[in-house]
């Protein structure tokens, strides 16, 4: 049986949002498929009479099998920020699939796929468009996880250990902060700065330098919502940054605000929040 991910989502941006009316849940796949899928997501939401909102993530370097509204679509690593209108009522079912992982079934360079939505057909053939149908048709999210278990159970290709190291090496990134430098990266992967690169393009879709500065900007954005957040030169430093102002652009450039102004909307969001889960005083009786 699927287990919910309890660990809080990276990669997503914080935004006012209405309160339970957006759900985001996740399971993770049964054991033959983890060296494969990260995990299996749903979005519902329910903005009826409501104004819409933008949701905004910084993607992982990671593929996404995605069904929504009668298509079922393969996204590639999405180099820029991805945003999407939410409105009305509606759900979305996903795999993510792991860092590299997805280049067994394309057999091809993942490169092909980076900053593309393309259909499922050429890959999974007449059979993942019959997955298509039946997942959104069921209204029940672990049937829904179920019946792509039991598709992708049937399909599981060789992982070569080429792939796999590269797979490792990425999600290594994500988790160690202190890994900032390319020749950190290609220590680790025992293999010339050039060869390297040109195996991510192949297998992960995205340069190691892009993946390094994509983890760089998630822990800069976890560390500005928190209430404890540090100061801009402290936090750049951290974060490999050889000065503030470089990291400020960089930042800007891909969330679309500066350091300063995502901190001061965190605080905002925090204040909104306690004061819509504050007790509330009860009148004393006259």
């Amino acid at each position: 049986m699927s287990r919910s991910r309890l660990d809080a989502p990276r990669g997503v941006l914080q935004r006012r949002a209405p309160a339970n009316r957006i759900s985001h849940e996740r399971f993770h796949p049964a054991p033959a498929l983890a060296p494969f899928i990260e995990h299996f997501w749903s979005v519902r939401w329910d903005l009826r009479g409501l104004p819409a909102i933008q949701a905004e993530t910084l993607p992982h370097p990671c593929i996404h099998w995605i069904f929504e509204r009668g298509r079922g679509q393969l996204t590639g690593v999405q180099t820029r920020r991805f945003r999407r209108r939410l409105s009305g009522q509606d759900r979305v079912f996903g795999i993510k699939f792991r860092p590299a992982a997805f280049q067994p079934f394309l057999g091809a360079p993942l490169s092909r796929l980076t900053d593309r939505t393309v259909s499922a057909r050429p890959v999974f053939g007449p059979a993942g468009e019959a997955l298509r149908d039946a997942i959104l048709a069921e209204s029940e999210v672990l049937r829904c996880v179920a019946l792509a278990e039991e598709f992708l159970l049937a399909r599981i290709p060789d992982l070569p250990a080429e792939i796999l190291l590269l797979r490792d090496l990425v999600e290594r990134l994500a988790r160690d902060p202190d890994i900032t430098r390319m020749e950190q990266v290609a220590a680790l992967a025992g293999l010339p700065v050039r060869q390297l690169q040109r195996r991510f393009k192949a297998a992960v879709g995205v340069s190691p330098k892009w993946v390094l500065q994509r983890y760089r900007l998630h822990e800069a954005a976890l560390r500005l919502e928190a209430e404890d957040a540090p100061d801009m030169a402290s936090l750049a430093l951290h974060l490999g940054y050889f000065d503030q102002s470089h990291f400020i652009r960089d930042f800007k450039s891909v969330v679309g605000q500066s350091p300063g102004e995502y901190a001061a909307e965190a605080r905002a969001i925090r204040r909104d929040t306690n004061a819509r889960t504050a007790p509330q005083k009860r009148s004393s009786p006259r």
